[in-house]
C-alpha cells in the first residue's frame, strides 16, 4: 500500500523534470500521471474478483510482479509512448495488489479488534504514503533524478515478491469463487475507464454512463454475475462504500486545492508545499491506529461521522480565509489527517462487514473503486469551480460539502456499537 499510494503522488513533482528531459509536449503531460489513476481505478473491481477466483496469494503475486516490472521500465524509459505505457501498466499491477491485500487481511484476521488494527494499519500506510510521495518526489527529483521516482519500486517490490512466496501460505482450492463473468467484466471496466477519463474529458461521459448500464443489464441476467446481487442487499456494505466515495473525494480535493492555494496564492515553492503537508501526514497514521481500536467501541457509524466531521472543519476553516500557516493552513492540515485517518479503518470494517470469504476480494475492490472514483471526481469538481474564477475560498466550500453528504450516507449504516 506504501508503493501503490506513494506512486499516486510522487510523479507530480518530478513533471517539470521529465518534461525538460524527454521533450514532453504539455498537452501530453498530464498522462504520465492520469494513465496510472485510470488502469487502477478502471481495473479494481475486476481484479477484486480475480482475488476470489485465482486465489488472493496468486493474484498478490502477479500483481506485485507486473508493478515491479513496470517500474522498471518507467524508470528507464527514454520516450513520452513508454512512460504513459509503462504508468498504466503500474496501474493494473495496482489494481490487482490493492484487493487482494485487502482480501488477504479479510481472511486472515477475524472479525473483531485484530482485524480492526490490522485495517488501521493497512489504511494508514496508504493515506500516510500519498502525502509523503510529495515530499519524496521532490527529495528524489533534486537528488538522483526524477527516476528514482520509479526505480525506488524496484528492491521494495522485488522484497516484497519473496516475502510473500516465503511466508504467504498457498491458496486453497475451497476459496476459489465461480467463473468471472466476462461480459460484465468487460462493460464494468470499460464504463469505469471511461468514466474516470470523462473526468478530463466531459465529451465521453455518455459512454460511460451507456457502458455501466449496460453492465447492470447483463449483471441482471447472468448466471454467475461479476457483482452479485445479494452482495449489494448489504446496507453497511452499500453504505460504507458512497461513504467511501464522498471521503476520498473531499480529501484529493482538499489536498490539489490546498497545494495550489499554497503555490500559486501564497507564493510557496514545490518543497516548502511538500513539507507543509507533513503536518497531515503525520497526523493519519496515529489517528488511523486511533480509529482501528474505537471502531469497536463506538461503532463505524458515529467514527465516520465524527472524522467526517473534522475534515469539513478544516476545509471551513480554510474557506473563511484563513491562510497564514500556524493560524490558518496547520489546524486546518490537522483536522484533514485527523478526519481521514479516523475514516479509514471504519471504511473498511464497513465494507468488508458480513462478507463471506468467497466474496472478500470482490468486496475489497469494490470499496478502493469507490476512492479511486471519487478521488478523480473531487479533483474534477473543484477544478471546475476554480476555472469558473470562483476562488479558493469557495473551492474549499465546496469540498466542505463533500464531506457533509459523507456524513449523510454514513448515517444510513446501522447504529450498532460494534460491526467488527
Amino acid at each position: 500500500m506504501a508503493m501503490v499510494g506513494l506512486d499516486t503522488a510522487v510523479v507530480n513533482v518530478a513533471l517539470p523534470s521529465i518534461q525538460r528531459d524527454l521533450g514532453v509536449a504539455a498537452g501530453a503531460l498530464q498522462w504520465i500521471v492520469v494513465a496510472y489513476g485510470l488502469l487502477l481505478g478502471g481495473f479494481l473491481l475486476v481484479g477484486g474478483r480475480m482475488t476470489d477466483q485465482l486465489g488472493r496469494r496468486r493474484v498478490f503475486l502477479a500483481g506485485l510482479a507486473v508493478f515491479t516490472a513496470a517500474s522498471l521500465l518507467a524508470g528507464a524509459a527514454h520516450g513520452t509512448g513508454v512512460l504513459i505505457a509503462a504508468r498504466g501498466a503500474q496501474g493494473f499491477g495496482a489494481a490487482l495488489v490493492v484487493p487482494a491485500a485487502l482480501s488477504l487481511l479479510a481472511v486472515h484476521f477475524p472479525e473483531g479488534p485484530e482485524r480492526d488494527r490490522a485495517f488501521g494499519i493497512f489504511g494508514a500506510t496508504g493515506g500516510a504514503a500519498g502525502t509523503v510521495g510529495v515530499v519524496i518526489g521532490g527529495l528524489l527529483t533534486a537528488g538522483p533524478g526524477w527516476r528514482w521516482s520509479f526505480l525506488i519500486n524496484v528492491p521494495a517490490g522485488l522484497a516484497l515478491i519473496v516475502l510473500t512466496a516465503v511466508f504467504l501460505a498457498a491458496d486453497r482450492a475451497g476459496d476459489r469463487a465461480p467463473r468471472l463473468d466476462l461480459a460484465g467484466a468487460t462493460t464494468v471496466t470499460g464504463g469505469l475507464l471511461l468514466l474516470i477519463y470523462a473526468m478530463h474529458h466531459p465529451m465521453w461521459l455518455p459512454a460511460a454512463v451507456a457502458l455501466l448500464a449496460l453492465f447492470v443489464w447483463i449483471e441482471a441476467r447472468s448466471a454467475a454475475p461479476l457483482v452479485p446481487a445479494s452482495i449489494l442487499k448489504n446496507r453497511t456494505l452499500v453504505a460504507a462504500n458512497l461513504t467511501a466515495f464522498f471521503t476520498t473525494c473531499a480529501l484529493l480535493s482538499f489536498i490539489f486545492t490546498g497545494s495550489l492555494l499554497m503555490q500559486q496564492a501564497l507564493g510557496y515553492s514545490a518543497a516548502t508545499t511538500g513539507v507543509a503537508w507533513l503536518a497531515t501526514t503525520v497526523i493519519i497514521f496515529p489517528a488511523s491506529m486511533a480509529g482501528a481500536r474505537l471502531v469497536t467501541v463506538v461503532g463505524v457509524r458515529r467514527l465516520l461521522t465524527t472524522g467526517l466531521t473534522f475534515l469539513a472543519a478544516g476545509t471551513v476553516w480554510l474557506a473563511l480565509g484563513h491562510t497564514t500557516y500556524l493560524t490558518g493552513l496547520l489546524p486546518a492540515f490537522v483536522l484533514a489527517g485527523l478526519g481521514f485517518g479516523l475514516c479509514g479503518p471504519a471504511l473498511q470494517t464497513g465494507a468488508l462487514t458480513g462478507v463471506s470469504r468467497s466474496a472478500a476480494g470482490l468486496a475489497s475492490g469494490l470499496v478502493e473503486t469507490m476512492r479511486e472514483i471519487g478521488g478523480a471526481a473531487g479533483v474534477a469538481a473543484v477544478s471546475v469551480v476554480l476555472v469558473a474564477g470562483s476562488g479558493f475560498n469557495a473551492a474549499f466550500l465546496a469540498i466542505g460539502v463533500l464531506a457533509v453528504l459523507g456524513v449523510i450516507t454514513a448515517r444510513f449504516i446501522p447504529s450498532t456499537r460494534s460491526l467488527s
